[in-house]
């Protein structure tokens, strides 16, 4: 038994000093922090709402009126996905006189792009 036993394996254990790493290192791993940023990713999680991204993105911009016509949806059902993606910060709400036009946060979509882009690899 002696013969498999090294030198090095019997010093005895001395632990690295503590520190804060995840303070220092990586602040932004609280639990507010991490809740928003999984809302964002559930924004962008839905089938409806990567085709409305699809479809804002083809057109430059659009109402909440030509997404549910040509996507086939209730007016209700159409508002409630823009206003998951607005509170996301996926799209921007901008007023046209009486017109209300929803367009992309590519800043924020890139970012986004970035994220998953990073994880998986």
């Amino acid at each position: 038994m002696s013969e498999i036993l090294q030198e090095n394996d019997l010093q005895p254990f001395n632990p690295a000093p503590k520190t804060d790493v995840l303070r220092t290192q990586a602040p932004a791993l609280d639990q507010l922090s991490i809740k928003k940023a999984s809302l964002t990713f559930r924004a962008i999680n839905h089938p409806l709402r990567l085709e409305m991204i699809r479809m804002i993105d083809s057109k430059g911009h659009a109402t909440v009126t030509e997404l549910f016509i040509e996507m086939r949806l209730e007016q209700s059902v159409a508002s409630q996905h823009l206003a998951i993606l607005r509170r996301a910060g996926i799209v921007k709400k901008i007023r046209d006189g009486k017109f209300m036009y929803y367009k992309l946060n590519l800043e924020k979509l890139q970012l986004l792009n970035k994220i998953i882009t990073d994880l998986l690899n």
